[in-house]
């Protein structure tokens, strides 16, 4: 069989488990097959005995036989299966809920069987729930090519397991796969092979599902990470040089009245030596001939609102009218309002276009945007609704960009000819090591300073029987004139999830700042927006003390006065997202503070993490944190964003080959910018020339 050969036709798959497969892992064909890994692997070698087992016991391989099968009915068509399973040293118990009748009829006395899976003491006896059996293999060393004493573990999905498709059966047809499998192509010219010691991709493929060893299994991860790793940093280092090659871009060579009149009368602070960098590097693009596509970066605070809106004004300076596109309308209004307040007398026109306007009010102002009379425009997905055409769009500025699909930002970089400079910011800082591979076909700025006058935010965490104590210190807060957020990970109560909910809370924090001395807001995603515009303004305007919310306020909130985050069930929080609640205090000239409410008992991970946030407060010390705990797949953004779609390699533990793949790329493409001496790889980018790359449409 080959790699593009159907799945359907495989042995012991058929039309019906084929379906099951493709609706499940999205597995078309054998080729996909063999890309769905083991994610462990079980050493029938190493055989644990009954009376070994401990709590400390994890996945174990049992050899023994077995003895009375009871059933037991649990209600209507249910039933609970027992079996005793013994070894030379003792007896535990097996126990299925499903299943029952196919386990039934397989298991037979007095023959040997092969038992794995995790043990647990139920009233002072082991048992197995649910283990995976098989025929245990005579006591002689196996001869098959693919009988290795590494046993493959799939994950699986209740469908799948109901369908016939649980991890043996999937490690049978990786086997039959395996066994059947004719020529593989290769990916990788010859030299880069022999250069970095690396074995085929046929045996690699086979190697992953059944190694014959460790070592052989070493030399199979090594390879397929190897391959991850080297076509991912292709594509973009790629899409960069040839942007950078043959990429037009709008010349913007003049620094007008706009920008020069902000710069001496309207800026709010001095700017920092960082903000300056970042404006010059900016500036540089803009005026280079080539279109820009550039990163920035910068934690909670650190003024990249402020160097967005400077380079959106080199854009009216040299013709052009300038976008802010915000995922949340709260943001986008927040930035529109911003905008005013800082662009006020100098005769530059402000617009903003989000979904909540009136039709009327809509209308008018895409017609205002398509004859220029508007200049600045700030919206959310509105902007990019077919029926918005700009006049002639310069700058475009895309805030929280992991909150926006690939689509969505494609269709505002299509609304001008040529394309616009793309400017996308993010507060949640990139680890270096991941911005190289990631981004690799954006340039990337960043801004590591905080303006003067800034005190970082005190964080400390507290558990429920500190509360007393906690709520006390509010109450001091709010005498001093200041003002508070709370916020819960749920609105409504889940009797499935033991959680804080914001009704709850309201009702709790109501009870001990009572009314009329103090005043509570209640901001949540299920109001409407004109509900949500009348909470946000009356905290804004100080007419409420405390702000009881969910995270729709983890971005674009802006209340100096407020000078305190409690967060409910902090534990429940990725780091990222801590960070970004954290970044709602803090700016103003007051101190500010984070407290972390959680329960007594928490889990390592969750501990660390609430050590991280009360130890620092810088944000690419939480962003490298964040990594190490969560792993690249899982960071904020990335995922959704299908930008590390790695099945075997990690950022953080395979650094080497990151930075050898990364490095080997370079120098390719320095010495061969078009790869026509590398036909595979030319191959590769002319498959893959229509996708669209981060680096295109930002």
């Amino acid at each position: 069989m080959t790699l593009s050969d159907d799945i359907v036709y495989l042995k012991g798959v058929g039309p019906a488990k084929a379906k099951v497969l493709a609706a499940e892992l999205d597995i078309h064909t054998c080729g996909q097959l063999l890309d769905y890994y083991p994610f462990r692997y079980i050493d029938r070698s190493v055989m644990a005995t009954v009376a070994s087992l401990s709590e400390e016991s994890g996945y174990v391989v049992l050899r023994g036989s077995v003895s009375n099968m009871q059933t037991t009915s649990t209600g209507p068509h249910r039933e609970r299966l027992t079996v005793d399973f013994s070894d030379s040293t003792g007896s535990i118990q097996l126990v299925w809920f499903a299943g029952t009748k196919w386990v039934r009829e397989k298991l037979k006395p007095n023959v040997q069987y092969l038992i794995m899976g995790k043990p647990t003491l139920f009233n002072g006896q082991w048992q197995i729930t649910h283990p995976e059996l098989e025929s245990a293999p005579a006591e002689t060393p196996h001869t098959a090519p693919l009988q290795t004493n590494f046993l493959p573990v799939y994950n699986t999905t209740d469908r799948m397991k109901q369908h016939g498709l649980g991890t043996r059966a999937m490690a049978r047809l990786t086997e039959t796969l395996c066994n059947a499998l004719g020529n593989v192509p290769e990916t990788l010219p010859p030299d880069i092979l022999e250069q970095f010691h690396l074995t085929s991709r046929r045996q690699a493929l086979i190697a992953i599902h059944y190694p014959q060893n460790q070592q052989e299994l070493d030399a199979a991860r090594t390879r397929l990470k190897f391959e991850e790793l080297f076509f991912m940093q292709l594509d973009y280092q790629y899409a960069h040089s040839s942007r950078q090659h043959h990429s037009s871009g709008r010349i913007f060579s003049s620094v007008g009245d706009h920008f020069n009149r902000f710069y001496n009368e309207k800026i709010p602070f001095p700017l920092t030596d960082a903000q300056k960098r970042v404006i010059k590097e900016i500036r540089e693009d803009m005026r280079s001939g080539h279109q820009m596509n550039r990163l920035l970066q910068g934690d909670v605070g650190s003024g990249k609102t402020l160097v967005a809106l400077m380079c959106m004004l080199l854009a009216l300076d040299n013709g052009c009218q300038a976008c802010l596109m915000a995922p949340t309308e709260i943001l986008a209004t927040q930035h529109y309002y911003t905008f005013l307040r800082m662009l006020d007398g100098l005769d530059i026109t402000v617009e903003l276009l989000i979904g909540s306007l009136r039709p009327a009010e809509k209308k008018s102002i895409k017609q205002r945007i398509a004859s220029g009379k508007s200049q600045l425009v700030i919206g959310t997905h509105a902007l990019i609704e077919d029926d918005v055409q700009f006049h002639q769009l310069g700058f475009v500025v895309i805030d929280e960009q992991h909150r926006f699909g690939v689509e969505q930002r494609a269709r505002l970089w299509a609304k001008s000819t040529p394309p616009p400079h793309v400017l996308v910011m993010t507060a949640t800082p990139i680890p270096r090591t991941l911005a190289m591979t990631v981004y690799g076909d954006l340039d990337c700025s960043v801004i590591d300073q905080l303006p003067p006058g800034r005190h970082p935010v005190r964080t400390f965490h507290r558990t429920e029987n500190r509360r007393p104590l906690v709520f006390s210190f509010l109450k001091k807060q709010i005498d001093a004139g200041r003002q508070i957020y709370f916020v819960y990970p749920l609105i409504h109560d889940n009797p499935k999830l033991d959680l804080r909910d914001l009704i709850d809370g309201l009702e709790m924090v109501q009870s001990y700042f009572p009314r009329p001395q103090y005043q509570v807001s209640m901001l949540h995603g299920q109001l409407r927006a004109d509900e949500k515009a009348f909470e946000m303004d009356r905290f804004k305007q100080g007419k409420t003390h405390i702000m009881v919310a969910t995270t729709v306020i983890e971005v674009g909130v802006d209340v100096p006065n407020a000078t305190v985050m409690v967060i409910e069930n902090a534990e429940r929080f990725g780091l990222a997202q801590l960070h970004q609640l954290r970044g709602r205090v803090g700016r103003g000239a007051e101190q500010s503070y984070c407290i972390l409410m959680t329960k007594d008992n928490l889990s390592g991970t969750s501990r660390e993490r609430i050590r991280t946030m009360c130890s620092t407060t810088d944000g690419f010390q939480i962003a490298e944190a964040d990594l190490r705990l969560r792993g690249p797949g899982d960071m904020q953004g990335l995922q959704q964003s299908g930008l590390l779609d790695l099945k075997l390699a990690s950022i953080i533990d395979d650094e080497p080959l990151v930075a050898a793949t990364r490095n080997l790329i370079h120098d390719l493409l320095n010495s061969d910018p078009t790869l026509s001496r590398y036909p595979l790889l030319r191959q590769h980018l002319d498959n893959s020339k229509n996708k669209l790359l981060w680096g295109k449409i930002s």
